[in-house]
């Protein structure tokens, strides 16, 4: 397969990878986008790594593992971009958070969010 052919791989199919993880973190408030050179970047990979359409959740989940345990900790977070150079791995993605908006700390969090003491 070619690299058009992954692109639509990840982005066609009702239960796309792409999509998938769009409404993972659609549950904790946030916007997950894909930059089209992104998504190239990532079939580009697929075809380097020789691993096809089957290795592409492997591509994705490498590249947002880091991400989808930190959204969760941070209501500030609005949006997440993946870029080609965040798929490249020289950098980071770019995060909108809420305007006025402040990381919650742990102390701050709901009762039912806090390690009870024996």
């Amino acid at each position: 397969l070619g690299r058009e052919d992954l692109v639509r791989i990840l982005t066609e199919p009702k239960n796309a990878l792409t999509k998938q993880y769009k409404a993972l973190m659609a549950l904790d408030n946030v916007e997950l986008v894909y930059e089209p050179e992104a998504l190239e970047a990532v079939a580009d990979k697929a075809i380097e790594m020789e691993i096809g359409a089957r290795g592409l959740r492997s591509v994705i989940e490498k590249l947002l593992m880091k991400y989808m345990y930190d959204v969760p900790s941070d209501s500030t977070i609005t949006k997440v971009v993946i870029t080609k150079d965040v798929v490249d791995g020289n950098a980071e993605p770019l995060i909108e958070r809420a305007p006025g908006g402040k990381k919650e700390t742990a102390d701050e969090k709901p009762f039912f969010a806090k390690k009870q003491k024996a």
